[in-house]
């Protein structure tokens, strides 16, 4: 038969918006001795953090010039670290719209109501695109009660890239703009928090600090598929007795 029980559990609908602009193809992280890019390095993080949720929501936006939806908010966490794995620097132009990201991560938490709602947005650059000011989404965030946890991505100023030139590929370093204000801002105004990371190490401690702060307790319903052992342990019990009486009538009567 089936039988409804709650359990209590996880419940937090996150949105992780990603940066996939081209400044995040800069080599200024090492994971295991091996230089990576950027994303690399957030990809190895952020599906650390997925596997670590339970009962949570997790949704996708990533973002460059455009920012659109990835993956709706989803407990189906192994999808969503497949889809994560496939996201590529630039898919969403060069530019950086930290606007828009916020915009269509708000419309993606909209999709299922919950009691707790946040975004991690995470970024390397500067918002030079998009149709949404990042401090109207700002505002918007505040009055939805929407947490934002901001994550400023690599070192500053210049940071290497490879690039293929005439003599073939070559490292050549790059001015990298991050909008620290800007992220700090939206951290403060929003009630979340805002962070720095340099390298792996700290990206690692950001995501488990946001994995320690981001839970709560609701219930679950869930139905459970059990079966009564009771009848066939009762007809083996009678079986048995039944047996019992027949030897004793029978091969062992005892006669006085």
């Amino acid at each position: 038969g089936d039988k409804k029980i709650n359990v209590t559990t996880q419940g937090v609908n996150i949105i992780l918006a990603l940066d996939l602009s081209e400044s995040m193809r800069a080599l200024d992280f090492k994971k295991e001795k091996k230089i990576v890019t950027r994303l690399e390095a957030v990809k190895t993080v952020v599906r650390k953090f997925i596997m670590k949720r339970e009962g949570d929501r997790i949704g996708m936006v990533v973002f460059g010039s455009n920012a659109f939806t990835q993956l709706p908010l989803t407990r189906d966490y192994n999808t969503i670290s497949f889809i994560l794995d496939k996201l590529k620097i630039g898919a969403a132009g060069p530019r950086t719209a930290i606007g828009d990201a916020i915009g269509i991560s708000l419309k993606r938490l909209e999709d299922i109501k919950s009691k707790s709602n946040i975004i991690i947005l995470l970024t390397d650059g500067k918002s030079n695109s998009g149709e949404l000011s990042w401090q109207d989404a700002t505002k918007i965030a505040k009055n939805r009660q929407v947490k934002i946890y901001t994550i400023g991505v690599g070192t500053k100023g210049e940071a290497p890239f490879l690039v293929d030139g005439l003599f073939g590929e070559r490292y050549v370093y790059q001015k990298v703009d991050v909008d620290l204000g800007a992220l700090k801002t939206i951290a403060k105004e929003t009630s979340g928090s805002f962070f720095e990371a340099g390298d792996l190490k700290s990206l690692e401690k950001i995501y488990e600090m946001i994995n320690n702060l981001e839970k709560t307790k609701v219930e679950v319903e869930k139905w459970v598929e059990y079966k009564e052992l009771y009848p066939q342990i009762l007809i083996s019990g009678l079986l048995f007795f039944l047996f019992y009486i027949i030897l004793n009538n029978t091969r062992f009567l005892r006669i006085p």
